[in-house]
């Protein structure tokens, strides 16, 4: 009799886990395509969000921040992000002569610097620790070539 309480607790026990698993890997996006609501000279970067997490293991507050620029280590998945153009909303990039002399805060407005400085630094400091070349840091690496109309 006890066998079987302890067989059904197990039993039970797995199911949620399952579940739970299930509902967290559900929670999160395999591909995230990063949409601008501008015009880009590139193609629109498409990246495996679940692949960063799971196989990277990447913390949500690596990417994510507040309007602080702290990181939010308070997410877990599932858990609603802004975009990133909610407030890094000016356009475009700023560089080169137009950005000399700006303020990094001047710069970070700017939709293409925030997600370049978060996505470029990251992959040249996983390139450099690891003695690889894996995460791409040229443009073509994460930036399709638009198809020609």
């Amino acid at each position: 009799m006890k066998t079987r309480i302890l067989l059904l607790t197990l039993l039970v026990v797995g199911c949620v886990l399952a579940f739970t698993a299930a509902g967290i890997a559900a929670g999160l996006p395999d591909v995230v395509s990063i949409h601008t609501p501008y015009k880009m000279k590139k193609g629109q970067v498409k990246f495996s969000h679940k692949k960063h997490v799971e196989e990277h293991k990447i913390a949500c507050g690596e990417c994510h921040h507040d309007d602080q620029g702290k990181p939010r280590n308070d997410l877990k998945e599932g858990d609603e992000v802004k975009k990133c153009f909610d407030c890094h909303n000016k356009p475009g990039e700023l560089k080169g002569k137009k950005a000399k002399g700006k303020s990094k805060k001047e710069k970070l407005a700017y939709h293409a610097n925030a997600l370049h400085k978060n996505c470029i630094g990251c992959h040249k400091a996983y390139n450099k620790k690891n003695k690889t070349k894996a995460a791409p840091k040229k443009c073509t690496g994460c930036h399709p070539k638009k198809k020609k109309k």
